[in-house]
C-alpha cells in the first residue's frame, strides 16, 4: 500500500510539475508573441515614416523631409481636386485681372488665346517681383508670340504677321512683274499668319502640357470686344528684325 500511494504522489506531483511548466511556456510565447508584434508594428512605422520623408524630399525637389514645402504640386492640392470636378471657369478680363498675386488667399491666373491656367506652382517666376509677373491677371496673348512684353500685353493680335514680312524694296522688287510680286506677297502673308498661329499655339500647348501648371478655364468677353480695340501697331523690338526680300535670282 505504501509504494502504491507514493507512486501516486509521485505521478500527481510531476503532472503539476507538467502544467505549471505548460503553463509558464505558453506565457513566455505570448510574451514573445506580443514582443515580437510590438517590434513589427514598430518596423512598419519606420519605414512609413522614412518613406514619407523621401517621398517629400523628391516631391518637394529638396526643399523638405516633412511636407513643409511652399508650392506644392497640384496633386496635393484640395482646390486643384475641387476644380477637376467642378468644372471648368469663366472669368470676365476685369476678374480675371483679380488673380495677379496682390489678393492673398487667391490664385495666379494667367490666359493665352483665352484658356485660363493656374500659374500659382511658378510662384518665382509670376509672383509678385517675379520676371514674368506682368502676364498674371491678364490675357497677353500678343507677347507671348512678339516677344514685346511692355507694349503688347494683349489678347489683340491683329497685324501681327507683319514681323515676319519682308520689307519691300522698289529696286528688289522690280524684278518680279506685278502679277508675280501680288502672287508672291499673297503667299508670304499667308506664311507670316500660320507662323503667328503656330507661334501662339507653342505656348498654349506649353501650359496644357506642363505637370507644373493647370488648365482652370476660358476668359469670358462680350460680343465684338476685338473690333472695339484700336488695331496696335507692331513693336519696336519686331519692327527691326524685320528684313528685306531675298532677291529674286538668290531665292
Amino acid at each position: 500500500m505504501a509504494d502504491s500511494e507514493l507512486r501516486q504522489r509521485k505521478a500527481k506531483g510531476d503532472d503539476g510539475q507538467t502544467k505549471q511548466s505548460t503553463k509558464r511556456r505558453t506565457t513566455d510565447e505570448e510574451d514573445y508573441d506580443s514582443s515580437s508584434l510590438r517590434l513589427d508594428i514598430l518596423r512598419v512605422l519606420t519605414f512609413l515614416f522614412v518613406a514619407s520623408c523621401g517621398l517629400s524630399y523628391v516631391i518637394s525637389s529638396g526643399e523638405s523631409f516633412f511636407w513643409g514645402m511652399q508650392n506644392k504640386p497640384n496633386y496635393l492640392k484640395p482646390e486643384w481636386w475641387k476644380a477637376k470636378f467642378a468644372g471648368p471657369i469663366y472669368l470676365t478680363p476685369d476678374e480675371l485681372s483679380q488673380y495677379n498675386g496682390y489678393e492673398k488667399g487667391k490664385p495666379l491666373y494667367l490666359a493665352v488665346n483665352g484658356t485660363i491656367f493656374d500659374v500659382s506652382s511658378g510662384l518665382h517666376m509670376y509672383g509678385i517681383g517675379g520676371s514674368y509677373h506682368f502676364f498674371v491677371g491678364r490675357d497677353a496673348s500678343r507677347a507671348y508670340v512678339s516677344g514685346c512684353f511692355e507694349e503688347d500685353l494683349t489678347p489683340d493680335m491683329r497685324g501681327l504677321e507683319e514681323m515676319y514680312l519682308p520689307i519691300d524694296d522698289p529696286e528688289i522688287d522690280s524684278k518680279w512683274t506685278t502679277a508675280e510680286m501680288k502672287q508672291l506677297k499673297e503667299q508670304e502673308l499667308a506664311e507670316a499668319k500660320e507662323r503667328v498661329h503656330s507661334g501662339l499655339k507653342h505656348w498654349v500647348d506649353f501650359f496644357t502640357n506642363s505637370p507644373k501648371y493647370q488648365k482652370v478655364g476660358y476668359v469670358k468677353r462680350e460680343e465684338g470686344w476685338l473690333e472695339k480695340l484700336t488695331v496696335p501697331p507692331l513693336c519696336k523690338s519686331a519692327q527691326e528684325k524685320r528684313k528685306k526680300r531675298v532677291p529674286r535670282d538668290q531665292q
